[in-house]
């Protein structure tokens, strides 16, 4: 008998392609690609270092509308081997009604052993939709890969981990952008062409328009710094102390749900299970007392500071630092000593 491994090592071949070769069977994924026309999601280079977990090839699904830049940035991403590319009208605004026909298409003509996408608005819209119309079970929130068929998510409100087997003939699943790094933007060649045909007449939904909020700090998931207010602050001109801090830091400004609701600040800015899932290197949330709903966001955050005057605030259970004082005097304190 000749270890796998072994003859892996003697081929040049990793274990997982020999393995293909031997069983005749092979995983080989589409990952939905997020974009704004221009840019590449940040969200879509996490579920493509996901899916190269799985082993095979990976190919990428790019929709849109004149997304030709996208695409050219999309080939240099290592771990990408094609790039399916479908440009129409109708796929403006990322509609599920219409995108889910297409991700259908391009599954039907090249079986694909699993198909991902973020687990982000845009990918809880339209994944199980896809799911539906296949007739599988999807999967949210995947926090980690064990093997082709068995996946690790969070359930309860990130309260307690639940890892699952499919046995369904495709995987469709969301993964946690903060659970996987995100995939080298270079050294990749993959090749692109046109996806398949698909029916793009809708009469269900239309993309009416977009307003989006302009900032000069970082993006929230992505940043390496986030700074966050609660229902502490009291107003949303009181944030203005957060914004401050936050330009000494560079870092991104967030929120708990309790002062979205409160209007304080747009409910994008909002950090928790229904809102945005961060894991910066610094989380510093400031008068946020620590409900359920916003730790399923936050913590898992390298280092989180928290300022509370409550000292039974459940935000001290998981936070690295906590500081027992008036934010309204200690967050200007802090602001005035970082150069």
């Amino acid at each position: 008998m000749i270890r796998i491994g072994t003859l892996s090592r003697a081929l040049g071949r990793p274990g997982s392609s020999l393995r293909c070769l031997i069983s005749g069977r092979c995983a080989s994924t589409l990952v939905i690609a997020e974009h704004d026309n221009k840019t590449v999601g940040p969200i879509t280079l996490s579920a493509i270092t996901a899916a190269s977990k799985l082993g095979g090839d990976v190919s990428a699904l790019v929709a849109g509308t004149s997304c030709g830049t996208v695409v050219e940035e999309l080939s240099k991403v290592e771990g990408i081997s094609k790039i399916f590319v479908a440009e129409h009208e109708a796929y403006k605004g990322f509609l599920p009604e219409a995108i889910a026909p297409l991700i259908v298409a391009t599954q039907n003509q090249f079986n694909f052993s699993h198909i991902i996408g973020g687990a982000t608005a845009t990918g809880k819209n339209i994944l199980p939709r896809v799911a539906a119309l296949l007739d599988v079970a999807p999967l949210q929130d995947v926090t980690e890969i064990q093997s082709e068929d068995t996946f690790v998510r969070t359930i309860y409100a990130g309260n307690a981990v639940l890892t699952c087997k499919s046995n369904d003939k495709v995987k469709v699943f969301t993964v946690r952008g903060t659970s996987f790094e995100a995939a080298n933007t270079s050294g990749g060649g993959a090749v692109s062409e046109n996806a398949p045909a698909a029916e793009t007449s809708n009469d269900l939904s239309a993309w009416m328009g977009e307003e989006l909020s302009v900032s000069d700090r970082p993006e929230l998931t992505s940043a390496k710094v986030v700074v966050s207010g609660g229902r502490g602050l009291k107003s949303g001109e009181n944030f203005e102390l957060l914004y401050k801090l936050a330009e000494k830091l560079n870092a991104a400004v967030g929120a708990s749900r309790a002062a979205v609701d409160a209007g304080y600040v747009p409910n994008d800015m909002q950090v928790g299970q229904t809102g945005k899932m961060v894991a910066p290197e610094l989380y510093i949330a400031v008068g946020i007392s620590g409900a359920i709903q916003h730790l399923a966001g936050m913590k898992d955050s390298k280092t989180i500071v928290a300022i509370n005057k409550d000292p039974e605030a459940p935000i001290f259970q998981v936070a690295d630092y906590g500081l027992v004082a008036d934010l309204f005097k200690a967050v200007p304190e802090m602001t005035e000593k970082i150069g």
